[in-house]
């Protein structure tokens, strides 16, 4: 999961090697931080949350396939 996430958002972003995706696993439960710099926030966040929600969206259906629990987060 760490590495799709940090792939979609390294392909976004203008300052990719800025881009820090930490994953913290509990049982079936995985918790996806993404660590970005502060001029690339909008860029990952996206008008009305589209592409953050976009990314949610497709780190869902691989968890669904892998049978775990996805939540992705953004660090401030």
């Amino acid at each position: 999961m760490k590495e799709l996430v940090e792939y979609i958002v390294k392909n976004i972003v203008r300052n990719p090697d800025a881009v820090e995706v930490t994953e913290e696993q509990d049982g079936d439960r995985i918790n996806i931080t993404i660590h970005v710099a502060k001029e690339d926030m909008g860029a990952v966040i996206g008008k009305k949350g589209a592409v953050i929600n976009a990314i949610r969206s497709i780190v869902r259906v691989k968890a669904i396939k892998d049978g775990v629990f996805v939540r992705v987060d953004i660090a401030e």
